[in-house]
């Protein structure tokens, strides 16, 4: 099959909707298929294909800041493109200028255009428009319906994201499955950094053998709460000095964090990475005891899947985003309140074999998120798309077609 992929996030930006992209194309391309990318110039006012296969179109930088760019195609060069490629089903991964494109070339090809809902914008927008603090989430609600209204069908890639589309407010008129995300294992696997790797990182950010080492990877930004959940940490700290905390990852709520950590007196205890390569990620997670995140804005995180992989018992904020990953008890727990999420972090802390134990089922779920699953599944739900089209097909059609895939496996809780 030649299918195209639509977005305004790739390489070298670092996102989760890259990793998926990219994870996506890779996965169907090791099944045997031509996957092209139509996506934004890293530098603006340039338009240009790259190996043949990757189409790259001016861009500006994104108003919502955050490294993104916004694509502006010239379309009839992308219809040129996807027809010498002969491009059979576009799937956009986004829902700005490009996702506009992807609507627009399947109309002119009579080809069908799917999407993949990656974000929540209503836990979004507030973070990232100028007047987003005063912009009623009625408006934010019309704007997102106007978007994604004309896609032929929804992958999301979560619960969550399903019943949010499909509320009256949104577009339950539009057919629809889940898919979750997927996670390379072997990469985040517990073998896959070495322990003397592990503990020369240790040695060289002060960490001692017997601290446990709370881990947050992702974005440091407001919108994943991380100031609710330094806060978490810092009480956790005061309580009990042997337990440190790791943020890794870069943005735009690390200096103030910093600044929080330094004028309580916590800088033994409360470190930041900043920026680390996505290739260099497992050795943070083998340094790691308890994954951490108090973010509610999630559809699917891809760090939780990566600590899963790990083999990290998980401590979270209470949200249907983790309905499929975090299970109480289990490998972890979901948390109601902050507060609560701070008394769970040093109960599970002080129980060693608990935490142990917590951590080899979070690498039994990790298999349920396998590439090879996450390859058949996409490739059912095209098949069913491409059966169907130009007729509409139905949410329940694309689900049973999406739950034969013969690796799809029971639910392990």
């Amino acid at each position: 099959m030649n299918i195209a992929l639509f977005s305004d996030s790739y390489i070298p930006t670092k996102s989760g909707i890259v990793t998926v992209v990219t994870q996506l194309r890779k996965v169907l391309q090791d099944m045997g298929h031509h996957v092209v990318i139509v996506t934004v110039a890293e530098h603006t006012g340039t338009e240009f294909t790259e190996n043949g296969t990757v189409f790259r179109v001016k861009s500006i930088v994104s108003p919502l800041g955050d490294g993104q760019n916004l694509g502006f195609p010239h379309l009839s060069r992308v219809l040129d493109f996807l027809r010498a490629h002969d491009v059979k089903l576009i799937h956009a991964h986004t829902e700005f200028t490009l996702g506009h494109a992807a609507i627009v070339a399947g109309r002119e090809l009579n080809i069908p255009v799917i999407a993949t809902t990656h974000t929540m914008w209503e836990d979004y927008y507030r973070y990232y428009l100028t007047a987003g603090k005063i912009i009623p989430r009625r408006v934010v609600r019309k704007i997102v319906q106007q978007a994604y209204k004309q896609f032929y069908a929804f992958i999301n890639v979560s619960q969550k994201a399903h019943d949010y589309f499909n509320r009256s407010f949104m577009l339950p008129g539009i057919p629809s499955c889940v898919i979750p995300n997927a996670i390379d294992i072997e990469r985040f696997s517990s073998g896959s950094s070495s322990g003397e790797e592990t503990e020369k990182l240790k040695a060289s950010m002060g960490i001692k053998e017997d601290e446990t080492v709370l881990l947050y990877v992702g974005r440091v930004v407001e919108e994943k709460r991380v100031n609710e959940l330094l806060e978490v940490v810092m009480n956790v700290s005061r309580k009990n000095k042997k337990i440190k905390t790791v943020f890794v990852g870069s943005g735009g709520a690390v200096e103030y964090l910093q600044n929080e950590v330094k004028k309580n007196e916590l800088q033994e205890n409360i470190l930041f990475t900043g920026f680390v390569d996505y290739e260099n990620l497992p050795k943070y997670y083998a340094l790691g005891n308890i994954f951490i995140t108090a973010s509610l804005s999630e559809m699917h995180s891809m760090t939780i899947l990566e600590a899963l992989a790990a083999g990290l018992p998980i401590v979270c904020r209470e949200d249907a985003s983790f309905s499929d990953t975090v299970y109480n008890g289990k490998n972890g727990y979901q948390c109601e309140t902050d507060e609560a999420m701070q008394e769970k972090l040093l109960e599970v802390a002080s129980k060693k074999e608990e935490c142990t134990e917590l951590g080899k089922f979070s690498r039994v779920i990790a298999d349920d998120f396998s590439f090879g699953t996450y390859g058949k599944k996409h490739l059912a739900f095209y098949e069913e798309v491409l059966k169907h089209f130009p007729e509409k097909v139905t949410s329940e059609e694309l689900t049973a077609a999406v739950n034969n895939v013969t690796e799809n496996t029971p639910p392990r809780v």
